[in-house]
C-alpha cells in the first residue's frame, strides 16, 4: 500500500474542512434525521442498512459526524459478486466495507466537481476511514470514484444531506479487485 506525502494531506483536509461549513439542505432528508436513519428510510440502501446492522455500525452512522457515506445501492452488492456482508461470519467484513465507503467530513456533489475542476486530469483525492485513498474524477456529468484497488463506481441519484453528513448513492462497491474487462 503507498503512503501519501504529507503535502498531499493538505488539499485533502482542505476539502473536507470546506465540505463541512456546508449548510445546503435536501428535500430528502431534513436535517434532523441521521445518516443511519435515512438510509434506514430508503429502498434502494436495504442491503447496506443490513451490512450497517450485521457490523454494529449504527451508532456511527447516528452519532455526531460529520461524514460522507458512498453508500452503495442494492443492485452495487448484486452485480459485484461480493460475499454477502449480511451474514453472521461476515460482521468483520462488513464493517471494513463501510470504512472503505466513508470519508471524514461532509462532502456534497458541489464540493466534489469543485475539487475535481481544480484538480484537473489527476481529478479529486480523498481519504477514507479505512485510510485508503479514493480518487473522483468525471465522465461526462457523472462523477466517478476509483478506489487504490481500480474497483470504481459512479454517484447516482440524490445526494442526501441528514444531520451528521451526506449520503452518496453509489452504483458499485469499492472494495475487492476491479472486474476484468
Amino acid at each position: 500500500m503507498r503512503r501519501l506525502a504529507p503535502w498531499i494531506l493538505a488539499p485533502i483536509a482542505a476539502v473536507s474542512l470546506a465540505a463541512c461549513n456546508n449548510a445546503a439542505g435536501d428535500a430528502a432528508a431534513p436535517a434532523e434525521v441521521t445518516m443511519n436513519a435515512a438510509i434506514a428510510a430508503d429502498d434502494q440502501f436495504d442491503t447496506l442498512e443490513a451490512v450497517v446492522e450485521n457490523a454494529g455500525l449504527e451508532a456511527v452512522l447516528n452519532g455526531v459526524g460529520p461524514y460522507t457515506v458512498i453508500a452503495p445501492v442494492n443492485d452495487a452488492f448484486n452485480q459485484s459478486g461480493a460475499p454477502d456482508f449480511t451474514a453472521d461470519d461476515m460482521a468483520a467484513q462488513g464493517a471494513e466495507l463501510v470504512r472503505a465507503h466513508l470519508l471524514p467530513g461532509t462532502v456534497t456533489r458541489e464540493d466534489l466537481l469543485a475539487a475535481i475542476d481544480r484538480g484537473g486530469a489527476d481529478g479529486a483525492t480523498l481519504l477514507t476511514m479505512a485510510d485508503e485513498v479514493l480518487t473522483f474524477t468525471r465522465d461526462g456529468d457523472a462523477i466517478v470514484v476509483t478506489a487504490e484497488n481500480g474497483a470504481t463506481a459512479r454517484l447516482t441519484g440524490r445526494e442526501v444531506v441528514a444531520s451528521n453528513g451526506v449520503i452518496q448513492p453509489a452504483d458499485g462497491l469499492l472494495i475487492g479487485a476491479a472486474p476484468a474487462g
